[in-house]
């Protein structure tokens, strides 16, 4: 497939665009990284999570989920922006992706793909729990549940509320943004394919989590949210579908918890059958589909 160089570019080269991105994300991290261990070492969170006593401090869980409100925001929000204003020429978050789904019915396959996958995405997560870990993998996903735990506990009606912007919303958008925004669309033009591009970012979006025990589910993850972007033409699309998958996720978290930390195995019936469906929902949306390379890139 031929790469498509629009007039509407600053910057036509998928590589320096990589290198844009690259510099940008790493720029947002580091800058994260000293402004949220200045304000949990300046707070006192630091030295309770170091002793443990962070995670029954509510003023300290607070004070954490502030600061992963924080992290979705700069580490993720910052390189979409900077990709979107240093790239385009005019109207840089519509050429972005956050533009209306067409058809509209996109909003609802992409919600559908996401939910249907569920059986197949638990199978994989069964598969990833065989691979042997490092002990220092094995600790860092203790750690990130009891932190998840933290989080999820839930006082007030406000908290639900609370949760679902922090853990839910906010990550679908930004990481909508970086991902499947900046990240996919740079990636296709390298491979020069729209699979290819889609893939490899599902991959990236999962190891840039740092999760490992969930690896291959959150891959799975991200490539669904991909092939729902591609097809539609809109962030909109996976950003909806994101959104719906993770509140739904912590909501199931904050009221039973057992159902998260049991993960019960899925039979195998179940997953052929969510397959089968997912492909099939994929091919309705390639047939609906009035995206190509030329269109999505020479918006």
């Amino acid at each position: 497939m031929k790469p498509y160089m629009p007039n509407n570019l600053k910057i036509p080269s998928p590589w320096s665009q990589l290198a844009l991105f690259s510099l940008t994300l790493g720029g947002a991290l580091i800058f994260y990284s000293v402004a949220g261990g200045l304000i949990a070492q300046g707070t006192g969170v630091t030295a309770e999570i170091k002793t443990g006593a962070a995670w029954d401090d509510p003023r300290a869980i607070s004070i954490l989920k502030w600061l992963q409100a924080l992290s979705s925001i700069i580490v993720f929000g910052i390189p979409g922006v900077c990709y979107a204003l240093l790239t385009f020429r005019d109207k840089p978050f519509y050429r972005l992706g956050l533009r209306p789904a067409t058809p509209g019915q996109f909003y609802l396959l992409a919600i559908l793909l996401l939910l249907i996958g569920l059986p197949l995405e638990g199978w994989l997560g069964d598969l990833n729990k065989m691979v042997p870990l490092p002990g220092w993998m094995t600790q860092m996903e203790k750690d990130t549940d009891r932190q998840v735990a933290a989080f999820l506990k839930v006082s007030t009606p406000f908290d639900i509320v609370y949760n679902v912007l922090i853990m839910a919303a906010l990550p679908a958008f930004f990481e909508e943004l970086c991902f499947r925004g900046v990240l996919q669309r740079i990636l296709i033009q390298i491979f020069r394919s729209p699979w290819g591009g889609i893939i490899a970012t599902g991959i990236l979006f999962s190891a840039f989590h740092m999760q490992f025990e969930g690896f291959l589910p959150r891959a799975f993850l991200g490539i669904l949210l991909g092939a729902a972007c591609w097809y539609s033409g809109s962030l909109w699309a996976s950003i909806l579908a994101h959104f719906f998958y993770n509140g739904i996720t912590v909501i199931i978290a904050m009221y039973h918890p057992e159902m998260v930390a049991k993960n019960p195995s899925v039979p195998l019936y179940t997953v052929l059958l969510s397959m089968l469906i997912v492909v099939g929902l994929l091919y309705r949306m390639h047939k609906q589909s009035a995206a190509t390379y030329a269109q999505v890139y020479n918006l």
